[in-house]
């Protein structure tokens, strides 16, 4: 990788960043300038906070400003790689006779599903899960709304393992803990995180082909009353 290499990927994120309209660059962890609030916006903070920000020198805060712009065309930019990377691990199922665990293990996505449900991952639910990821691909647009289903903070999950890809690649100087900071506010309250850590439900004894398939269907299940699931997802 060199050098203009580095400098064609910020410059292309940067731009990525004015298409993120979903999220502000305080959520993503800026901290505002008392000059840039409103009155009541200022009424939110005591007076020592606002003085604590305004001193922050400008060359500093200038920087942690374009870090937080091209965190947020990182994201912009790796929704649509996820997509891309989807429809390609789609492709590679329908050319296989049966899907097994080790033909995940070696996809684009599913692999950073639970894998104690990768029998499960067949064609049919990578394109429910398409659909639920572009779902979320587009919040990131026309306003964030919190995951609506574990199959929805699935999606995040891997959105923001592809951006962690992404960075490493084009070693990106990004703000400090960013994915701590994206998780609490994009999966706050969610509940997908165990699926990774705890063992399959139905317990190791249950026959294969009894084990997996109602689990991941409620995946795509609204998560409490009002939430939303794109229709193809919950048919």
């Amino acid at each position: 990788m060199n050098a203009d290499e580095d400098d064609d990927i910020t410059e292309e994120l940067l731009a990525d960043a004015q298409k993120l309209t979903g999220l502000s660059l305080e959520l993503l962890g800026l901290d505002p300038h008392p000059d840039d609030m409103t009155e009541d916006q200022r009424l939110l903070f005591d007076p020592e906070d606002l003085a604590e920000m305004a001193a922050v020198p400008a060359g500093e805060r200038q920087k942690a400003v374009t870090q937080t712009r091209l965190l947020a065309g990182l994201l912009w930019n790796s929704s649509g790689v996820l997509l891309d990377q989807l429809f390609r691990d789609l492709e590679t199922l329908r050319g296989l006779d049966a899907v097994t665990p080790s033909d995940i293990v070696s996809s684009s996505v599913l692999s950073s599903l639970p894998p104690q449900f990768a029998a499960s991952y067949d064609t049919t639910f990578t394109q429910k899960f398409i659909v639920v990821a572009s779902d979320v691909a587009a919040s990131l647009g026309r306003g964030w709304t919190a995951p609506g289903c574990l199959a929805a903070e699935l999606a995040v999950r891997c959105l923001l393992d592809q951006a962690e890809i992404t960075e490493d690649i084009y070693e990106l100087e990004l703000p400090e803990d960013w994915r701590a900071q994206v998780e609490e506010i994009l999966l706050e309250d969610a509940d997908s995180q165990a699926l990774y850590t705890g063992p399959h439900p139905d317990g190791p004894d249950v026959p294969s082909e009894d084990r997996g398939d109602l689990h991941v269907e409620q995946w795509f299940k609204p998560l409490a009353p009002g939430d939303v699931v794109p229709a193809y997802a919950r048919s």
